[in-house]
């Protein structure tokens, strides 16, 4: 039997077998630990005024059942919030041992560590799986999450700026597609476990958890992936030899949108508003909540981009890399939409953006 009918055979036991030995389905989760297609979450920046009582640990969260923002029931630093109730997976595949769940964590700034790692991608992410299904969280946090042993926890570094991310339920078969995307974005992972009855179709993710020399690395790699629900995202892989900004020349051109791209704006590191290609590129300058909350994007840490209104695609895009020289020559990726609902929340929260010289 061919290798790949015998994997699709495999896999089809193994759904077959799911319900009577009770796999678990593995998902990002809502707030009250419920299984959800995907989410996404904002963390707010911490106010410093005399009269502030934010502790720099509040979120806004969206998911696939939702039209709006809500403020996330709990802190993010609580197990019981929707980035602790999902990643509780993680700690409980850690503990089983158990042949039948694997787990990868990676992060540019490794959790305990004093420095930034250059050598591999500026990405930071988790993905949990077993053969039936799994989740992707791809977000924006440094020294997040801690490695499994030592549970659930936020880092304090985490409150000053504002954060994002987007975690997305796939089932098994779109993971081999995700491997050749981190194989191009080549992450940096701190923590994994990557059993063997996973080697035959995930080709890259065992050989980046072993830090082994891999095959040549692709200047970039396109795909979609689709959600368990059906739900259709196109993710963005670049590696360090496509040496140009991502947003430019990239994903404004291929998705035939103008883009308003929210990204770390430190002083004297950012990359102008270009309008030198068909597609335009602005740089966000100012976010707005519905709480009428101001803030800079010098005080947000979150990346993401959306569609100009006057565009006839509406995007949304969540993932990795800043718009600055540096981070042009930066490994990393995006993954977007159309949902109508994560786009319009998203535009929303743009108050002032820079426009073109």
């Amino acid at each position: 039997m061919p290798m790949k009918h015998l994997t699709t055979a495999v896999s089809l036991l193994f759904f077959a077998l799911s319900g009577v030995l009770g796999i678990p389905e593995i998902s990002c989760k809502n707030g009250k630990g419920q299984p959800v297609d995907w989410f996404t979450f904002y963390k707010l920046p911490k106010r410093y005024g005399k009269e502030d009582t934010e502790t720099g640990l509040e979120y806004m969260y969206l998911d696939s059942t939702k039209t709006m923002w809500q403020k996330g029931w709990h802190l993010i630093d609580s197990n019981r919030s929707a980035l602790g109730i999902t990643l509780e997976q993680l700690y409980e595949a850690y503990t089983s041992k158990s042949n039948a769940t694997a787990y990868l964590l990676y992060n540019d700034g490794v959790p305990k560590s004093v420095t930034y790692s250059k050598k591999y991608g500026h990405t930071k992410g988790v993905l949990v799986w077993n053969r039936l299904q799994g989740f992707w969280l791809i977000h924006s946090v440094p020294w997040f999450p801690p490695v499994p042993e030592d549970g659930y926890s936020y880092p304090s570094s985490g409150r000053r700026n504002a954060q994002n991310g987007i975690c997305i339920t796939f089932k098994y078969d779109q993971f081999e597609e995700i491997d050749s995307q981190l194989l191009v974005s080549q992450p940096n992972i701190y923590s994994c476990f990557i059993p063997t009855t996973f080697h035959w179709e995930l080709i890259y993710m065992p050989k980046l958890c072993a830090k082994s020399s891999s095959s040549s690395i692709p200047r970039r790699r396109l795909t979609i992936l689709q959600s368990v629900h059906g739900h259709d995202f196109l993710h963005f892989a670049k590696s360090g030899s496509y040496s140009d900004d991502i947003f430019t020349a990239w994903m404004a051109q291929q998705l035939k949108t103008h883009l308003l791209v929210q990204t770390w704006q430190r002083k004297r590191q950012e990359l102008p508003s270009n309008c030198s290609l068909p597609y335009h590129v602005y740089n966000v300058k100012i976010i707005q909540t519905a709480s009428k909350y101001y803030f800079s994007s010098h005080l947000d840490h979150s990346k993401w981009c959306v569609s100009t209104k006057d565009s006839k695609n509406h995007w949304t895009c969540i993932g990795d890399l800043n718009r600055s020289p540096t981070q042009a020559s930066r490994s990393g990726g995006f993954i977007c939409t159309r949902n109508p609902y994560l786009y319009q929340s998203f535009h929303k929260l743009v108050f002032g953006y820079e426009f073109c010289n």
